[in-house]
């Protein structure tokens, strides 16, 4: 089970390179303001898992007919609207 504190956003500021040292050693650390946690520096592993983007390879050519039969015409009738 991973150690974790809770320190002020001022207290961070003034100790940030201790608590990223910590960090390394697997340590977290919940930064509060006010007394509510607003952030945390937590180890590089634990940080990667679940937050990387997804593939949007999926999604090519998904718009197509969007725009009509003429997207042409039609974004060009867009782009004039801002015209008048």
């Amino acid at each position: 089970m991973s150690r974790q504190n809770r320190r002020g956003v001022e207290e961070t500021r003034n100790q940030l390179p201790a608590l990223l040292a910590e960090a390394e050693r697997g340590r977290s650390t919940i930064i509060t303001r006010h007394g509510r946690s607003i952030a945390a520096i937590v180890p590089v592993e634990r940080a990667g898992s679940g937050s990387r983007q997804k593939s949007l390879t999926g999604l090519a050519g998904s718009g197509k007919g969007l725009w009509g039969k003429d997207s042409t015409r039609t974004l060009r009738r867009l782009r004039d609207e801002w015209q008048r």
